[in-house]
């Protein structure tokens, strides 16, 4: 099987906050600057690295917006995160948990830190990605997945090398809970000191990991840092990371929907005219009711 090998490794872009909440680093597309297809699936990438909040009794977060086209997925590392939308849905995102939204024909959300978790203040690190829809699901009713860390799959390494958890797609076989409309792989890799793990996609797939903690070797050679991103080219199948001190590292793969993207702000068609149609529907009230 050919290696795969690193095409760029990336430094955190430069943070700006998303409502009083998240304190991110853009990486797709604005960290790697090619546009949405270069990661198609893939979106969009935040990632809020880890960041102290100090105590609150008013939460913090972002207020009521609409998203249509695309499906948002938020996984905690750290913190706490509470959330509503206009379909009926609310809950808690604790630590290890994921978040997966799939806002399709429209709906209204809202995110803010959990309440306990503002009074006593903390570190705060999450991701949340965009996963675009093909344009024949665009305009399915929104639904939503939430997914406990106790309920993940979970795939232990062998030599005591550390646990992948599979949030969707597989490894080594094993399936992950989310349910997806195209082929996805997302992956947490949490290896201990020393310890390897192979993963394997079809060469066409799009394929990034990001350090979330630690500092990691990419095929025995190509080093990557705490809260740096690794993206693959095109050019393989395998890879090995390995962790040169404990480590934790998102992996994320999935096959290009080849659809043209239009975009702008929350809505993600695939013609301008979908786009203005969107906005319409959302001045008219189309997408729900959230206070």
């Amino acid at each position: 099987m050919k290696t795969r090998t690193i095409e760029r490794v990336l430094t955190p872009p430069r943070p700006h906050m998303v409502g009083d909440g998240f304190r991110v680093h853009q990486y797709i597309p604005g960290g790697l600057g090619q546009g949405f297809e270069r990661m198609d699936p893939f979106i969009m990438m935040d990632y809020n690295s880890k960041f102290y909040f100090p105590p609150t009794d008013q939460p913090r977060g972002v207020g009521v917006h609409p998203h249509r086209g695309f499906e948002t997925v938020t996984i905690a590392y750290r913190g706490s995160v509470a959330h509503h939308d206009s379909a009926g849905n609310s809950g808690v995102i604790g630590e290890g948990d994921v978040q997966w939204m799939t806002a399709a024909s429209g709906i209204l959300h809202k995110e803010y830190h959990e309440e306990e978790f503002s009074k006593a203040g903390g570190d705060f690190q999450m991701v949340q990605l965009w996963v675009n829809l093909p344009a024949k699901d665009k305009m399915n009713a929104p639904k939503y997945q939430g997914i406990k860390n106790a309920e993940m799959t979970k795939v232990k390494l062998p030599d005591n090398a550390g646990t992948v958890e599979v949030i969707a797609g597989e490894y080594n076989e094993e399936k992950g809970t989310a349910s997806t409309f195209t082929p996805v792989n997302m992956l947490n890799a949490k290896l201990n000191n020393g310890g390897k793990a192979t993963f394997s996609f079809p060469e066409n797939y799009n394929t990034v990991i990001l350090v979330v903690e630690g500092n990691i070797l990419v095929n025995s050679s190509e080093e990557i840092k705490t809260d740096g991103l690794g993206l693959f080219a095109n050019d393989g199948e395998e890879f090995t990371i390995q962790a040169t001190d404990n480590a934790v590292v998102l992996i994320l793969s999935g096959e290009p929907i080849n659809e043209p993207i239009a975009a702008q702000g929350p809505f993600v068609m695939n013609t301008k005219a979908e786009i203005i149609q969107a906005i319409s529907d959302f001045n008219m009230g189309k997408f729900g009711y959230l206070e």
